[in-house]
């Protein structure tokens, strides 16, 4: 891809704004050392160094856009307690927008704590506490976004399983986005078999692909182009959510892009070094977004994500990446 083609996407996609809908977490990470087992028990003693927190699930989608855009808004439920408090701070120091935010005294703030020591993830613990919108919560939802519609250029529902994206929810919201002529996107999740239709991409990884469309998991080939199993999956999930394209992420073997109009088209992975895949599919989704909605064609869109996640991967902890940064790996994978 011509390099100054990356950079007027890059340039345009500075003055998109985005809202991301989808379930909202806080990462916390304990940074230790280990020099002991535990006379407890056969584990590990970490002595704590430092903590840092960061936006995770759709607020890291969110992060990942402010990063490229003028504007990136989130939509998602947090409780009244500490935890949503310091999310709400954080999203705010980062300039993302509060504006969808929904809360509820009633529900819990995920947090999820990944204890780290000589730069490996020790054990990971989740605080959370998934329920169902409640009627109400879901109208004033949808409400909020069809106010919000004249103001955006984009969707993206982020699906991390946790019970804020459901059926009704996403059919209303989408077929008012789809009205207004907005770009619609899904990054799906196994535990939540919603039907995406009428999407302009859905992004699963593989696995998540193979689940959607109810064929038992293979090992991937070397070709993914030969891989029959992962094409078969690809026609199935065309046929079965028809989105406008589909992007399914392969990892190590980079990304695949089926669209009802032409062959499926193949990424290679450009990631020398992959430290934390945390957060990866994030920056997948956030990025194919914004270029599509820059003027990117599929292909174009499909490349700049595959950039995007190479460097994120090689990055430890939950992590964005900056316009800078995408222009070099561009630059240096001429």
């Amino acid at each position: 891809m011509n390099l100054e083609r990356v950079k007027a996407i890059i340039q345009t996609a500075s003055g998109k704004r985005i809202l991301v809908i989808g379930d909202l977490m806080l990462d916390e990470f304990v940074w230790g050392r280990v020099s002991r087992i535990s006379p407890e028990a056969p584990v590990p003693v970490v002595e704590v160094l430092r903590e840092s927190y960061y936006p995770g699930g759709a607020a890291n989608v969110a992060r990942n856009v402010r990063e490229f855009a003028s504007s990136a808004m989130v939509m998602g439920v947090v409780g009244e307690d500490p935890h949503a408090q310091r999310l709400k701070k954080i999203l705010a120091e980062s300039r993302i927008s509060l504006d969808a935010l929904q809360c509820d005294p009633s529900y819990q703030t995920i947090v999820k704590t990944r204890i780290i020591a000589r730069q490996q993830q020790v054990v990971r613990v989740d605080r959370e506490r998934p329920q169902p919108l409640s009627f109400e919560l879901r109208q004033r939802a949808v409400a909020t976004v069809e106010k919000l519609l004249p103001t955006i250029d984009a969707i993206i529902f982020e699906d991390y399983g946790k019970g804020f994206l459901e059926q009704d929810l996403v059919d209303e919201i989408s077929a008012a986005a789809r009205v207004a002529g907005k770009i619609l996107t899904a990054d799906p999740n196994p535990r939540n078999p919603l039907i995406w239709r009428g999407m302009s991409v859905v992004k699963p990884n593989r696995g998540e692909a193979f689940a959607a469309a109810n064929q038992p998991w293979q090992e991937p080939e070397a070709e993914p182009l030969k891989d029959r199993a992962l094409l078969e999956v690809g026609s199935k999930l065309l046929e079965k959510w028809a989105p406008h394209q589909l992007l399914i992420t392969l990892g190590e073997l980079g990304m695949i892009l089926f669209d009802r109009n032409s062959a499926p088209f193949h990424i290679p992975s450009l990631a020398r070094e992959v430290y934390d895949l945390s957060g990866a599919g994030d920056t997948a989704i956030a990025l194919f977004t914004l270029a599509l909605t820059s003027g990117a064609t599929p292909i174009e869109a499909a490349e700049i994500s595959n950039h995007a996640s190479s460097v994120v991967v090689a990055k430890l902890g939950t992590a964005t990446l900056t316009p800078i940064e995408l222009i070099q790996s561009f630059d240096v994978n001429r």
